[in-house]
């Protein structure tokens, strides 16, 4: 898995730990569906937060922009529709 997007100087403030969790939480999704991705994605984001690990609204839009450079805008379009699916179920 190419994971060359990491090494990316928009996301060196992030704590390395966190970056150890979204490099090990890519991994994992890897192959998922689209319709498997929204659960995994959830029950992710709740393991962490009972662990203490959440990303801060600015990590998350950073990393948010990173995955999408270099996407196609249908692809990027993806990516903004599963961000705002999982910020509609966090309320």
């Amino acid at each position: 898995m190419d994971f060359d997007w990491m090494k990316h100087p928009g996301l060196s403030g992030i704590d390395p730990a966190k970056l150890a969790m979204l490099q090990s939480l890519a991994a994992q999704g890897r192959g998922k569906s689209q319709s498997e991705m929204l659960p995994f994605l959830m029950a992710a984001a709740s393991s962490a937060q009972k662990e203490g690990k959440q990303f801060t609204p600015d990590e998350l839009s950073m990393i948010v922009e990173v995955l999408k450079s270099g996407k196609t805008a249908e692809e990027a379009a993806q990516i903004d529709k599963m961000m705002n699916l999982v910020k509609m179920m966090r309320k």
